[in-house]
């Protein structure tokens, strides 16, 4: 049993808050450096404790307590509900997403710990937080300070050191510009600020030193720190309750500890390895694993924080050691409010998470020397962030298709638009009606636990209902509607955006290639109205085929055939160098990144997502531009 006491503090406006909480991270970004935690803690404090409700330090002697029967229980905060449903591991159940503030929300993320190359378990893992932020601040407009804690001193980097004969500090730097890079190709929003535990050294002595005064953690001899779970008693064990029996057969005794679910908060010195001074024992040794979190969590947000995220592999034992020491040394019934986490990534043939300790694993180089980023993206959407995913080729096949929907939708909008694609009159009412149930549908999803694949779905149906409505037939002086068009493309293509699925390159050149983004565009409209004039011309049968300057003349026998069968044939014979001339052009487009899209008796353009090899290859592998297809055009075959 223990006790929580809670007090109340008059809010301010929020144009104030903002203007604090907004000093505070430019100051911290333009100084470029994890020195600037103190500002944010500064700036995050301001904010929360001008909020609805403050967790006060728990007190013995407080007068107003309130009786809380089972000390794992979740605590739900008080303060605004907004609107959505999180799944809270704390409790195992979908619960209302509270903030003290209604305008702002700490977030702490583990990062990696950087001793090898990223891969796709970590890509994951990162991309589908990414999304779930991203709805946060650009759908629910919630102002979010992510910190991630990147572990930069580690027994694994320890050991890469030595295998590679480097300083531990190089290997680390290395693979954490990696990280960051590859977090920028996977197109990962990067956090507020990123942690280091190698720039927190002293506020993680401290920290544990204050655990240990407070009687949570004792120091051995040799210099090692260990926390006493017996002593923090039935509050242990809030995120995965294991006995004592539970656990007796997994873990051997240590010598030092007095208890064997102890864990370290401080190791000492071992020979040939980095050190800090400490104030225990030989007076040198390096953190433990969970304290680095807790520390750099608690420096930034103090003894409260919203949201704490990472993937499920983490939950024990290290972020129920988090709770556990932030708890003790905070003195507070609840520090983290929320944890989220992300099910594990692995290959359909291999049952265990892809990890770089197993050696199963794909680089994130690797996989986008063969996919794109907005494909990877759409296959993180299209499962639930908690559920396990599965990695392989079926999969990823599903996802490229998914995004070629999304790309000829967007396309084929902008052509009818333009006006270079017709089609019957649109069903505007029904378009009209669809727009509508799909905003409320992805709004309803996004609002249930960030539930991406329905959020998806919505959207895919929309835009099949609208394809077929803008199937190309060659129509005379027919009725466009670019109105409803318009508005259903600027959805779908701002949706897709909020959720990170982002299309850079449609209609849009690169500045170097020409003075003028809409020069060039000008540019290819022409050429591809030219190539549409001499394909149509190149395609006409009969006696509309005839130039308007008089008959072609040709000296093939007039053998050919007989009658009008023979003058057709002679026709497409004289034409398919025209036609060969057309697929060159198109084909020599493709490979400079331009791809030439016919739509009947006119033609678009659009910016090749993928300008990868394999990418081109594909895209002159389309059936629309296959050689069967060409010859169905001017051989009749």
């Amino acid at each position: 049993m223990y006790m929580r006491c809670c007090i109340r503090a008059r809010g301010v406006g929020g144009g104030g808050r903002r203007q604090i909480l907004q000093q505070g991270l430019l100051k911290v970004i333009s100084d470029g450096h994890d020195c600037g935690h103190d500002l944010l803690k500064v700036a995050a404090g301001n904010v929360r404790h001008c909020g609805h409700h403050a967790v006060s330090e728990l007190k013995e002697n407080s007068t107003s307590q309130e009786t809380v029967q089972d000390p794992r229980a979740w605590i739900q905060p008080t303060g605004h509900d907004t609107g959505i449903m999180v799944y809270n591991s704390l409790c195992r159940r979908k619960v209302p997403l509270i903030l003290p503030n209604k305008s702002f929300a700490s977030w702490y993320q583990c990062g990696p710990t950087v001793y090898d190359h990223a891969h796709l378990g970590h890509a994951c893992c990162y991309v589908k937080f990414d999304i779930i932020r991203r709805i946060m601040e650009d759908f629910f407009n919630i102002d979010l300070v992510m910190v991630m804690g990147i572990t930069d001193i580690d027994d694994k980097i320890i050991s890469k050191a030595r295998e590679l004969n480097m300083e531990f500090t190089h290997v680390a730097q290395t693979f954490a510009n990696e990280f960051k890079r590859d977090m920028g190709r996977l197109r990962v929003q990067p956090p507020t600020v990123y942690t280091r535990v190698t720039n927190y050294m002293p506020q993680i002595i401290s920290f544990v030193q204050k655990i240990v005064d407070r009687g949570y953690a004792y120091p051995t001899e040799n210099g090692s720190v260990y926390f006493d779970v017996k002593k923090y008693g039935d509050r242990y064990g809030k995120l995965v309750y294991q006995s004592d029996a539970d656990l007796a057969q997994f873990r051997e005794v240590d010598k030092e500890k007095r208890g064997f679910r102890d864990f370290a908060l401080w190791k000492a010195v071992k020979p040939g390895e980095p050190w800090w001074t400490s104030p225990w024992g030989k007076g040198r040794g390096r953190p433990g694993w969970h304290i680095e979190c807790s520390t750099m969590a608690s420096a930034i947000f103090g003894d409260q924080l919203d949201i704490h995220t990472g993937g499920i592999d983490l939950m024990f034992p290290h972020h129920e050691n988090e709770i556990a020491q932030c708890e003790a040394h905070h003195c507070v019934p609840q520090w983290a409010n929320y944890f989220l986490h992300a099910g594990h990534l692995h290959k359909t043939s291999d049952k265990d998470k892809m990890s770089k300790s197993l050696k199963n694993t794909i680089t994130i180089r690797e996989f986008l020397e063969k996919y794109t980023a907005n494909q990877f993206r759409i296959f993180c959407m299209m499962t639930r962030y908690r559920s396990v995913v599965e990695y392989c080729d079926t999969m990823m096949n599903e996802a490229v298709s998914v995004q070629h929907t999304l790309t000829s939708f967007l396309n084929n909008a902008d052509a009818y638009i333009r006006g270079q694609l017709e089609c019957q009159a649109i069903d505007e009412a029904l378009l009209m009606e669809k727009l509508s149930e799909t905003k409320d549908k992805f709004r309803r999803a996004i609002s249930d636990d960030f539930d991406t694949r329905a959020a998806l779905e919505a959207i895919l149906q929309l835009v099949r209902v609208t394809n077929k409505q803008l199937r190309s037939v060659e129509v005379d002086n027919p009725v466009r509607s670019p109105g409803v068009i318009a508005a259903i493309q600027a959805y779908v293509d701002r949706v897709l955006q909020l959720l990170g699925v982002e299309y850079p390159g449609r209609k849009k050149m690169s500045v170097s290639t020409v003075d003028s983004k809409a020069q060039m565009n000008d540019v290819l409209d022409s050429l591809v109205k030219f190539r549409s004039t001499v394909r149509h011309y190149a395609l006409l049968k009969g006696p509309d085929a005839q130039p308007k300057y008089g008959q072609p003349q040709t000296t093939a026998s007039t053998t050919a055939g007989e009658g009008e069968v023979g003058h057709v044939k002679l026709q497409r014979k004289e034409r398919e160098p025209l036609m060969k001339a057309c697929d060159e052009i198109r084909t020599e487009l493709v490979w400079a990144g331009i791809q030439i899209q016919d739509r009947g008796r006119k033609s678009s353009w659009q910016v090749l997502e993928d300008q990868s090899i394999e990418g081109k290859q594909h895209s002159l592998s389309d059936p629309n531009y296959s050689q069967e297809q060409l010859k169905k055009y001017f051989l009749g075959s």
